[in-house]
């Protein structure tokens, strides 16, 4: 066996289980879920359509690379979102079959780990794909703490430079999972100037990108190289490399489409490693994929959905807990200090007394420098219906009141 395997840790969802292990929520209540971010907006029918009329594909092997059609929809979509030069569809994108399991490759393809002390840097809280890549190339993780003193951004100018040394892939998400924050122009020229002095590749996972709050759409990884002038000459985009996906922006999380687009000569070589081990995407939802990237009405709508429950439960919750809206995405980071309970405490009593579940911050961090930045937080997942939503977020200040006069 591969004895990476046993440094792995176990899954949120999974430590989630445990906790409730033996607990009976409320039967007086429905079981409404904030834990997991599955997107429950209705798929819109035109992709639907899209898919059930191209089920001749089923009878054709795909290739890897995917088709000159989908790779061109999706670089006119980049070019159309982010106001960047026309990309070459053939050289600088590439579909993957959603962004979980490409995130996952890019470090088994970049990662020499024959160089001893190889790192794989980390936001911190974090989406845990980041640190399973790292173990399981070989490398090791090293966090980043977010701050909330910073917006949730991380401070990288607080690592040192026998740290940066060592790194060989920068995992940044953007909007963040958890915290929603984006990253800045600033924030990009810091990083870019590290990877050209250091040498290592930056994997901007920007899968929360389409849902936003404000009038401005958040900056982009190829867009921010663009504006410092990094998408021209000799090498474009340098060491960048960025992942995106329709789960979120199109409400299809098991239609498993996204893609990698950015540094042509990163692409030359994930593309020979996924010629090997990643699945080709199929023919079918290649079509939908096509039909999903060139339209933005349903975005549009999906959006708006998203601004009115967020709308609505933020001040709600804002009364019994620390709570503000975020940059973008659809999660909640809370602060439950007020409440005299722990994340997880709180998660647990929350599931017992109104059958709402949460996910405990804690889980979603590791210790690091000193702390664990996700303890005594929650996320919250905006995902179901605004009804729903509404629902849950009535019975967590209930909850919350219960515990104060108590």
């Amino acid at each position: 066996m591969n004895p990476h395997l046993d440094r792995l840790h176990p899954y949120p969802f999974e430590k989630l289980r445990q906790l409730f292990a033996g607990v009976t929520p409320s039967p007086e209540h429905a079981h409404i879920s904030l834990g997991i971010g599955e997107p429950k907006h209705p798929t819109p029918a035109f992709i639907q359509k899209a898919l059930t009329h191209s089920l001749a594909g089923l009878a054709v092997y795909p290739t890897t690379h995917g088709g000159e059609a989908l790779r061109g929809a999706i670089a006119g979509w980049l070019e159309r979102r982010y106001g960047i030069p026309p990309l070459d569809p053939a050289t600088m994108v590439l579909p993957v079959n959603g962004s979980r399991e490409a995130l996952f490759a890019i470090a088994h393809c970049t990662i020499d780990a024959s160089k001893a002390g190889a790192l794989v840097v980390c936001p911190n809280p974090f989406y845990q794909i980041y640190e399973g890549a790292a173990y399981l190339s070989g490398a090791e993780p090293y966090f980043v703490n977010s701050e909330p003193a910073r917006n949730f951004g991380c401070d990288y100018g607080s690592v040192p430079d026998e740290v940066w040394e060592r790194v060989q892939l920068l995992f940044v998400c953007s909007p963040g999972n958890p915290t929603g924050a984006v990253l800045t122009l600033d924030d990009w020229r810091e990083l870019f100037a590290l990877s050209d002095r250091h040498g290592f590749v930056i994997a901007a996972d920007e899968c929360y990108s389409e849902i936003y709050f404000g009038a401005t759409p958040p900056l982009g990884g190829l867009e921010a190289a663009h504006q410092l002038g990094r998408s021209t000459g000799d090498q474009p985009y340098k060491n960048l490399i960025v992942f995106s996906s329709l789960s979120k922006r199109s409400n299809v999380p098991g239609m498993r489409s996204g893609f990698v687009a950015g540094d042509p000569a990163l692409l030359k070589t994930y593309l020979l490693y996924r010629t090997y081990s990643g699945g080709a995407m199929s023919p079918i939802v290649q079509a939908a994929s096509i039909a999903a990237w060139g339209d933005e009405t349903h975005v549009q709508e999906n959006r708006n959905l998203y601004k009115e429950k967020f709308s609505l439960i933020t001040p709600l919750l804002k009364q019994v807990m620390d709570v503000e809206l975020p940059d973008a995405g659809f999660y909640l980071w809370a602060d439950v200090r007020r409440t005299g309970l722990s994340d997880t405490e709180f998660a647990k009593g929350l599931y017992a007394a109104y059958n709402v579940t949460v996910l405990p911050g804690s889980y979603l961090a590791r210790d690091a420098h000193g702390t664990n930045p996700g303890r005594n937080r929650i996320r919250m997942a905006l995902v179901a219906g605004v009804d729903e939503g509404l629902e849950a977020a009535n019975r967590i200040v209930q909850f919350c009141k219960d515990l104060k006069s108590a």
